[in-house]
């Protein structure tokens, strides 16, 4: 294919893409009170004492629930997003490779989904009942809905590339850039990162809190190394001249 003709089926896979974020958003704008009441305002209104949410604007509850559709529709919708993704990529791999898209898009779906699900229910809950408790009762909590709805969408949507981790090093280690030896030598180093950045993300510093959220990432590091080593094998396998590689 010409470089006009990659271009040509870009856009066409960018066009499907759209079309299918639109659809996923149609369907969560029919479905947004109750993903509204259900989904998004219920770990607010789950804290004891409950978290007062407040609109100061006109027009801010029209823009909060548009911003909650978009990102409805931007998580259901990942799954075709990537499928899209990959099908772009699909020319310039091997036929044995091919077979494994609808494989790929599957785990990649799945670890973002974890990702999305570990924040709601676990680092969400935890954080909102931090805030409601810490500070002095003589003071008001009063939390304006957009600012809400801006940490709970950076959360979860944070916490889901965090879960990408292990498909990440899958794909690093197949093309060579990132060795199990490499992960291995330096995973000391790693689990200090995690668990400064578990203090840096947790709002309180007792260690069954840091836990909770550092316990999972040091197991996703662990399982990219795992993958990473499949990945290494099947690159050695179908390249015999590269396996004396580090």
């Amino acid at each position: 294919m010409s470089f006009l003709d990659h271009l040509e089926e870009l856009r066409w896979h960018l066009i499907k893409s759209v079309i299918g974020l639109l659809v996923a958003v149609a369907v969560c704008g029919y479905f947004s009170d109750w993903i509204i009441n259900e989904l998004v305002l219920r770990p607010a209104t789950r804290t004891s004492p409950p978290l007062e949410l407040i609109n100061t604007i006109p027009y801010g509850q029209i823009t909060f629930y548009m911003l909650v559709v978009i990102v409805a529709g931007l998580i259901v919708s990942v799954p075709w997003l990537l499928y899209q993704m990959w099908k772009f990529i699909q020319p310039g791999l091997l036929p044995k490779e091919r077979k494994y898209i609808s494989k790929i898009v599957a785990f990649s779906s799945l670890c973002f989904f974890a990702g999305v699900a570990f924040s709601y229910f676990v680092m969400l809950p935890y954080m909102l009942q931090f805030f409601t408790e810490f500070g002095t009762a003589d003071i008001r909590n009063m939390i304006s809905v957009s600012e809400y709805m801006s940490f709970v969408v950076q959360l979860v949507l944070i916490s889901g590339l965090i879960f990408e981790l292990p498909m990440v090093s899958y794909f690093l280690a197949r093309f060579g850039i990132l060795t199990p030896a490499f992960m291995r030598h330096y995973r000391r180093h790693a689990y200090v990162v995690i668990l400064v950045a578990a203090a840096i993300i947790t709002p309180t510093t007792d260690p069954i809190t840091m836990s909770v959220f550092s316990v999972p990432i040091v197991a996703l590091y662990e399982i990219s190394i795992w993958i990473a080593g499949l990945a290494k094998k099947k690159r050695d396998t179908s390249n015999p001249s590269l396996s004396d590689l580090p």
